[in-house]
């Protein structure tokens, strides 16, 4: 069986001589990668809280790389075996070199921008103290606060010959205590004293109570021989962030809380000082280990081998101080860890508060501290009053792009399945879900009506192994067939197919999407989702499911290319085409979106054929094991990225020059994993509306000047905003393409609106102009014809889609002028491993692991392919519907 192991698909055995110069390691681009999210919180056109987030994300998307990259490295040097990276021809001993040096050069970035946004947030009255800022009053509130909060949860333990050092849990955070050795002595004599008093006491039976009481308070305050060292957990019961009193938000984490009541937590000791810290544990579990199918169920053994992910061994130590010459090497002997793998921080070891810190805060504080909220938007493709199937099955092909346009027609699609007496069956395959799931209630929903429902969950998708189990049960219990995908593969594509029966026969509804079926991370992430009824594909589709439910690997498709088998193999042939072209002359291209690039055969061959004069554009979010413009490889190539506000995730495979280019959205990234160990889907994009749009989509991402940049052949990137414009006035001018994609989308669902409200003018002048006119009803089809022109009257309201708001109280509205402009420097920006976005109160998640106003028009920008021009501006609902009111009121008179 295939080997779960993220970093061993891309080791082999070394291959003779040097990498070649235009490979890097796929490791220290991700940590490059990160780099660029944390470029983020020292962005000054990002709000504060934002920047606080970005920073939160950073942290998070550390934490993961350590459990599981650093690893599944720190597995593989033990393996005897010689193995290397098949791009840089390290060694995983050297890589983990590399990796712990590379992050120690990235820990005091992180500390100064971390300090940097924290003063500037005191600035505006949400004030993070520390211990040492605190003034008498907040300390003698703490010590109340503490008392009835704190102390009664609190588990302290101590570390002696008879109290074993503890396993400290991955990502947990400790008060270490170090006890003074010293007091033993003074801690014998007391207890020698106190002996002697107790023999004492028993010759005199007239001892007075108040003696009595204070050698019973004696005894209990003598503590353990041999003791040098206390822990305390810190608890989970406790509210981590303490709010103070005084102005503004004044605040102090539960550590420093716990800290600064050590000393009466170990009032039997001498506490010499007080750390916090935190352990990093490898969480690279192997979900095929010691598993026999024919014996145990496939879920119960995914539940067994996640609970021995808590205590794999540790890869890194963090401590908010640096640790004392006799900690130090305790923790360090205990955990079995290194020097180099500590790391001492003044940031918070964890950083997870930072997402609901806005929920302490006004309405009027939140506004200028996030982003002006989005809601993603009905789509204005579809008419959100008529069925979504009966428009699908009506109409050509429906391509929603997320988070700009709204998950929600595709869930409402199911939810009609579930309850259309023509529908048989719903297939699906679920990699991640969100916690709470209309997509899952309505798959649930179409089996209790008596649909045959099926469902692929992939047990195997990493840190959603227990949602998907739980949902997996729920499932069953529903009457649906659930299977769990392949042994050797993972099952990472995005396809669900409603199957029909019809007048005319068998109809299929195929859906294919870039990005998972959660509709949380569908408000974040960019991906692209497809809604078809084209008979080729359903084909497919059923074909598809009939395969995965007899595990079988297969390429016999007509139009989707399936991996392990196809998509690797098509992408090289279809490049090779491209060279073709360019050796004979003709016009030739290559572009690519994708999350990461690491597989070396693709690499290859993209340097191959940027060596034919193949002019080829990769827009890379993470990591780029390609090195562009490197003289004598890959000059004809250039890789850029974009982080900002969405975390960019949408697959893009596109072949051929720009004016005829071949289309292909796909659930893969160019990486060797999705490549040969997963079971992924890509399609053509068949329709040329479709194409065109995407077409767009390219061109406006790659005109960013606020968030794009690009990666040089030093393998460096260029600076924030080095694309950007000045004006002839000397100011700085930044075009925010995901701010664009938000205000394109809000400006197309008004513009539907106002579709729909003309509509329902047009009917009322119809059956106006049908009725017999009397004095009585003239002036009533007027007086209803004026009622939508503000927008305001019940009707009106009703003809407005959801999501999409009127004049009076549209989302574009309530954003500041200066918001809107898509040219502002201040304009939405992004995650990782990961990506955020925030809601109205700035709560949301980080978007890990990461789819628009128009430019001013004199704008110029530095597209790399051509931009496309903007529609031309319509006349605003008020304006439309007051001028179909006079024209109806001048036919009547």
């Amino acid at each position: 069986m295939a080997n779960d192991n993220p970093t061993s698909s891309d080791q082999v055995i070394p291959a003779a001589g040097n990498p070649a110069p235009y490979l890097q390691n796929r490791e220290l681009s991700w940590l490059d990668f990160n780099e660029r999210v944390l470029e983020q919180g020292a962005d000054e056109s990002v709000p504060l809280l934002q920047r606080l987030n970005f920073i939160s994300i950073f942290w998070s998307n550390l934490q993961e790389f350590f459990m599981v990259r650093v690893g599944s490295l720190t597995d593989l040097s033990l393996v005897k075996k010689h193995i290397v990276d098949s791009k840089s021809n390290m060694t995983p001993s050297e890589q983990l070199r590399a990796i712990y040096l590379r992050c120690h050069e990235l820990y005091p970035a992180y500390e100064r921008t971390f300090e940097q946004v924290r003063l500037l947030l005191n600035k505006v009255g949400v004030t993070h103290v520390r211990p040492g800022e605190l003034t008498d009053e907040q300390r003698s509130y703490l010590a109340e606060y503490a008392e009835a909060n704190v102390t009664p949860f609190l588990s302290p333990q101590i570390i002696n010959a008879r109290h074993p050092f503890p396993h400290l849990e991955n990502g947990a955070l400790y008060i270490v205590v170090r006890l003074d050795e010293e007091a033993d002595n003074a801690q014998d004599q007391a207890k020698s004293e106190h002996k002697k008093k107790g023999k004492k006491g028993k010759k005199s039976k007239g001892k007075p109570a108040k003696e009595s009481t204070k050698n019973a308070s004696l005894s209990q305050n003598v503590g353990a021989e041999g003791t040098m060292l206390g822990l305390i957990p810190l608890p989970r019961q406790c509210a981590r962030v303490v709010k103070l009193p005084g102005d503004g938000f004044s605040f102090i984490l539960l550590e420093h809380v716990v800290e600064m009541v050590a000393e009466q937590v170990f009032s039997m000791y001498t506490v010499k000082h007080t750390n916090v810290i935190c352990v990093t544990r490898n969480a690279d579990i192997d979900a095929t280990e010691s598993t026999d199918e024919n014996d145990e169920d496939y879920r119960e053994h995914m539940k067994r081998i996640l609970k021995k992910r808590a205590r794999l061994a540790p890869v890194r130590l963090e401590s908010e101080r640096e640790l004392s010459d006799t900690l130090e090497p305790l923790l360090l002997d205990r955990l079995n860890l290194k020097k180099h793998q500590t790391f001492t921080t003044s940031v918070p070891l964890d950083l997870s508060f930072t997402w609901g810190l806005a929920s302490h805060l006004s309405e009027k504080q939140c506004a200028a501290l996030i982003y002006p909220p989005f809601t993603p938007q009905w789509p204005a493709c579809l008419d959100r009053k008529r069925p979504i199937m009966e428009q699908v099955t009506a109409g050509g092909d429906v391509l929603l792009s997320y988070p700009y346009e709204s998950m929600d027609p595709f869930v409402q699609l199911l939810r009609e399945a579930s309850r259309d007496p023509r529908v048989i069956s719903i297939k699906i395959t679920l990699y991640r879900l969100a916690s709470q799931s209309h997509l899952a209630e309505a798959l649930i929903d179409a089996a209790e009506n008596g649909k045959e429902v099926t469902a692929l969950f992939e047990l195997r998708a990493r840190f959603d192994e227990s949602n998907n189990i739980e949902w997996s049960q729920r499932f069953e219990q529903a009457g649906c067939n659930v299977i769990y995908g392949f042994r050797d593969y993972k099952v990472h594509s995005k396809i669900c197919c409603i199957t029909r029966q019809t007048d005319d026969g068998i109809q299929h509804i195929t859906q294919l999407g870039t990005g998972n079926y959660n509709e949380k991370t569908a408000k974040l992430y960019t991906d692209l989702s497809l809604i078809t009824t084209s008979p080729t594909i359903g084909r497919d589709a059923t074909e598809f499911f009939r395969n995965m439910a007899l595990e079988n690997v297969s390429d016999n498709y007509d139009v989707l290319w399936v991996a392990p088998l196809q998509v690797k193999p098509l992408i090289l042939k279809n490049i090779d085409h491209q060279i073709e072209l360019a050796r004979r002359g003709e016009p030739c291209g290559l572009f690519f979106k994708t999350n990461s690039v690491t597989d070396k055969e693709i690499i290859d061959k993209i340097a191959e054929a940027s060596q034919a004069g193949v002019k080829t554009v990769m827009l890379v979010r993470g990591i780029s094991c390609l090195v562009p413009g490197v003289e004598g490889y890959t000059e004809n190539v250039r890789v850029v990225s974009i982080v900002g506000r969405m975390l960019e995730h949408s697959r893009i495979y596109g072949f051929g020059p720009r004016t005829n280019m071949k289309i292909y959205l796909a659930s893969a990234d160019l990486m060797t994993r999705n490549m040969d160990k997963r079971v992924e889907i890509a399609w053509p994009v068949l329709d040329e509306k479709l194409r065109d749009r995407i077409l767009s989509y390219i061109d406006v991402s790659l005109s960013d000047t606020a968030k794009l940049r690009e990666l040089l052949p030093n393998r460096r990137y260029t600076p924030l905003g080095f694309f950007a414009q000045v004006s002839p006035e000397g100011k700085t001018i930044r075009f925010d393409s995901q701010a664009h994609f938000m205000d394109e989308a809000r400006l197309k669902a008004r513009m539907s609106t106002e579709v729909e409200v003309e509509r329902e003018v047009e009917k009322r002048e119809a059956v106006a102009a049908a009725e017999p006119a009397t004095p009585a009803t003239a002036t009533a089809p007027a007086a209803a014809a004026a009622a939508p022109a503000g927008a305001a009257t019940p009707a009106a309201a009703a003809a407005a889609p959801a999501g999409a708001a009127t004049p009076a109280t549209s989302e574009a509205a309530t954003v500041p002028p200066e918001a809107m402009s898509a040219t502002n420097s201040a304009a939405p920006a992004d995650a990782a491993s990961g990506s955020p976005s925030a809601d109205a109160t700035g709560t949301s998640e980080p978007a890990l692991e990461p789819d628009v106003i128009e430019p001013a028009e004199e704008v110029t920008t530095t597209a790399i392919l051509p931009h496309i021009e903007q529609p031309p501006h319509k006349p605003s609902l008020l304006v439309r519907a007051l001028a179909a009111a006079i024209r109806f009121s001048n036919r009547r008179k």
